[in-house]
């Protein structure tokens, strides 16, 4: 998009810079705002200046771009298709620029946009989409233009559909621990490309609500399994939409590969020969304690912090934790998961010498609205538990983390 007050505007271009001359003049930070652009576009950089900016330096060591030390001197812009001319000297800009006149290279000065032939936009990229804006005058509303379009594409906010061929598969998407704006932006942009969405209970449930009317939403837990078991049924349902060309969004809650079972999806994908993108969340091992105050490390209180299910009862034979090595690390330990054995987890770690008086904290429904915390020892974790009725999702932290904010000076 293009706007300009004079008589007539800039006519806007992408150039194909791959592989042609470049000549920038001047290494300051113009210059260093400018470089990677041009290097990711492929162009060979000629930089003349006698000095450099740190980052510009370490892109002529690496051989990203060519960089000759001295000051500029007429014939420098021969062979040039482009040049960006920004150095402190003006009586230099002014004749470099004169010489990209005379060789009719195209030139941006970054002095004097008047004596330009021609602009920088305000740029930015979005899964293949190039984004450029020209305000005339304006750069910062450029780039305020900018920032908004492309924001809006990546969290799917401004709708934007492909009308060419797309490859379909399954994305096996991280929703975050609930709140619905800790989803990442690349999840955000899948689900709104989408044309299934597959969820778990726990996921971000607000944002299936701003979904087109012609997505079709499925809740995995009432998917029907007759002779398979539900994980089964869930591998079944991704391989079948799939295969009939739509695109699928698996969406748990955290992380995919954090006690999600998104590992075993993506194999039965694999298997199957369905394109499979795994996009990360944010676990609630870390934001569920962050979102209560809770540092699962802290200088001087824990160096480490260790993440278990709780599903399985430590006195279960199916359990595959160690949970007499748990109890005499000094760390934070992270239990999801852990609700109902909470009582037994406890009395476990006492058993196999964690203090008794041991700071524990039970946060329920992490980041939402809903959240609450309850305090507790480990020797009361379990009447705790059961006393406040929490209830899943919650996150148990156990450690000394859970005293920092308490004690930290306001």
């Amino acid at each position: 998009m293009a706007e300009h007050p004079a008589e007539h505007a800039a006519y806007p271009v992408g150039l194909r810079l791959s592989g042609r001359r470049v000549v920038v003049l001047g290494a300051g930070q113009v210059a260093q705002r400018r470089l990677p652009a041009l290097v990711a576009a492929g162009a060979d950089v000629l930089l003349i200046s006698p000095s450099a900016t740190p980052s510009v330096e370490a892109m002529a060591d690496t051989g990203e771009i060519r960089w000759e030390r001295r000051r500029y001197q007429a014939g420098d812009l021969a062979g040039a298709w482009y040049a960006l001319i920004s150095t402190d000297d003006p009586e230099a800009n002014t004749a470099a620029s004169r010489e990209a006149e005379d060789r009719r290279v195209w030139c941006v000065r970054a002095d004097d946009a008047e004596a330009a032939t021609a602009w920088t936009p305000a740029t930015g990229r979005s899964e293949g989409v190039t984004v450029a804006v020209l305000t005339g005058r304006d750069p910062r509303r450029s780039a305020a233009v900018r920032d908004a379009i492309v924001e809006g594409l990546r969290d799917g906010s401004l709708a934007a559909p492909h009308h060419r061929s797309r490859t379909t598969g399954v994305a096996l998407v991280g929703g975050g621990p609930g709140d619905p704006d800790l989803i990442t932006v690349r999840g955000r942009r899948l689900l709104a490309e989408a044309d299934v969405v597959i969820a778990d209970r726990l996921g971000p449930r607000d944002l299936l609500a701003e979904l087109p009317p012609h997505v079709e939403v499925i809740d995995a837990a009432k998917i029907p399994y007759g002779r398979f078991m539900a994980q089964e049924a869930i591998n079944q349902a991704l391989i079948e939409h799939a295969k009939a060309g739509k695109a699928v969004v698996r969406l748990k809650g955290g992380d995919p590969f954090v006690f999600g079972r998104g590992m075993e999806e993506a194999q039965a994908l694999a298997e199957a020969g369905i394109p499979c993108t795994v996009v990360p969340g944010i676990s609630s091992s870390i934001s569920v304690p962050g979102a209560a105050g809770i540092p699962v490390t802290h200088r001087g209180v824990a160096h480490e912090f260790t993440v278990v299910s709780g599903h399985v009862a430590p006195d279960d034979a199916r359990s595959l934790v160690d949970w007499s090595a748990l109890a005499k690390l000094r760390g934070t330990l992270v239990v999801l998961m852990g609700v109902e054995n909470s009582g037994a987890i406890a009395a476990t770690l006492i058993a196999h010498g964690r203090a008794a008086d041991t700071p524990v904290a039970v946060v329920q429904e992490g980041t939402t609205a809903a959240q609450r915390r309850v305090e507790a020892t480990l020797a009361t974790l379990g009447e705790t538990v059961r006393a406040e009725g929490v209830r899943p999702p919650a996150v148990i932290v156990i450690g000394d983390v859970v005293t920092v904010a308490a004690r930290t000076p306001r």
